[in-house]
């Protein structure tokens, strides 16, 4: 991971940073000190999980399941195009507070989270409603 430019943030909803760090590897810089076979193994995996997504997505949803797998496909697309023109992704979102440190982020890692949540959110919409139903008739 390399740091590129850092800007005393101006942003009243952090304490941290502005940042251009470009991160050759996935989520918390994982594999970015590898050889350079991470990009093409990245590529591929975004485009895999794209298809999958948009086959997904072409089945009948509840709404909340539809946003969430686009939010996803969004994200992850994001950071495909990322890899393939600049052969990394850019993250610039940095936080800090309280004298913690997040590792730094960019909006398709933001879409991908909220998808990620309203899925979970989804499934456990799905769970309650079953257990409900033993309960009632157990």
């Amino acid at each position: 991971m390399r740091i590129d430019d850092h800007d005393q943030c101006l942003s009243p909803l952090t304490d941290g940073e502005r940042a251009h760090v470009l991160n050759p590897g996935a989520a918390f810089s994982f594999l970015a000190g590898a050889s350079g076979w991470q990009r093409y193994f990245f590529i591929t995996l975004g485009l895999l999980v794209a298809v999958w997504l948009i086959r997904q997505l072409k089945q009948t949803l509840p709404r909340f399941e539809a946003v969430g797998y686009s939010l996803i496909l969004g994200g992850a697309l994001g950071n495909v195009v990322d890899r393939l023109l600049r052969g990394q992704v850019v993250d610039f979102l940095d936080f800090h507070w309280q004298g913690m440190h997040w590792p730094a982020f960019n909006l398709a890692d933001v879409a991908i989270s909220i998808g990620v949540g309203c899925l979970i959110a989804r499934f456990l919409e799905i769970r309650d409603k079953g257990n409900k139903g033993r309960l009632l008739s157990g």
